[in-house]
């Protein structure tokens, strides 16, 4: 029985190991590289009065004790190390500097909101790695009559990215791993809320906002049900296709709506 289990452990073992292996490496976030306005914090090992918060300028430059000033526009954290502990050495400030940057907050990066948010714009990524959700926030959140399905159109690794973010399955239900970072000149747009029209015998005639899956049942009730002449016998949805082309549908009372969906409800001949 030992032995059984002590090669189904080593058995196992190998196959975790061989997918690890084969696993594919995860693709590295692109990093930030400084501009005017970051906000950043320089160590240096051993010289706590060598260390300072500051703001890059306006030209992308800081000022740095006993050195003076000191560009960093376009570095990055690691690069901007390297420069400042250069610029120690070569002073003879400090022999062998060890210089630690830390980027504080973003200023330089920005990104444009559009489309049904209280305050449409251009924002700053103040932080870094903040989310989508923080953006909508920033700008007012999503007004009403706007839909909950955030599109973000930007760059990712060189490669142009258009992703469909769900709020309320980050909000509500708690996956926050849909929530990702937002980028320099990214773009995020908020449509409208998907409609649906209804016409014919209901009591209410006219748009109503599609919710999630919803049936022909419930938009009919949405809109306040049938009149007294009104059938549910021979409904018609008239729907459009991929193609632009119209198509007349006879629905059952627990089918889909869709997007811009045409409902019309016929008079009862008896």
């Amino acid at each position: 029985m030992r032995f059984f289990l002590k090669t189904l452990l080593m058995f196992w073992f190998g196959i975790s190991a061989a997918f690890a292996q084969n696993a594919p490496a995860a693709a590295p976030k692109p990093e930030h590289l400084l501009g005017p306005g970051d906000v950043i914090r320089i160590s240096v090992y051993q010289n706590p009065d060598l260390g300072v918060e500051t703001r890059l300028s306006e030209n992308g430059q800081i000022t740095m004790p006993l050195v003076g000033a000191v560009s960093l526009d376009g570095l990055s954290s690691a690069a901007a190390e390297q420069k400042i502990a250069k610029a120690l050495k070569d002073g003879n400030f400090v022999l062998k500097p060890q210089v630690a940057v830390t980027l504080m907050q973003v200023r330089s990066a920005q990104i444009s909101i559009l489309g049904q948010v209280a305050k449409p714009g251009r924002y700053p990524i103040e932080q870094v790695n903040m989310k989508v959700s923080e953006m909508i926030a920033a700008a007012g959140g999503v007004i009403q009559g706007g839909s909950d399905v955030i599109t973000l159109v930007g760059t990712r690794n060189g490669k142009p990215v258009r992703l469909d973010i769900d709020l309320p399955a980050i909000l509500q239900a708690g996956k926050s791993e849909l929530d990702i970072s937002v980028a320099n000149n990214d773009i995020i747009y908020v449509d409208r809320a998907p409609l649906l029209y209804i016409y014919g015998e209901v009591q209410h005639p006219g748009v109503a906002r599609l919710e999630r899956g919803m049936t022909v049942l419930q938009a009919l009730a949405q809109a306040g049900g049938l009149t007294q002449r009104g059938t549910d016998r021979g409904l018609r949805i008239h729907r459009r296709d991929a193609s632009g082309q119209t198509r007349v549908i006879q629905p059952n009372m627990n089918d889909l709506v869709e997007r811009d969906d045409v409902i019309y409800v016929r008079e009862s001949i008896f």
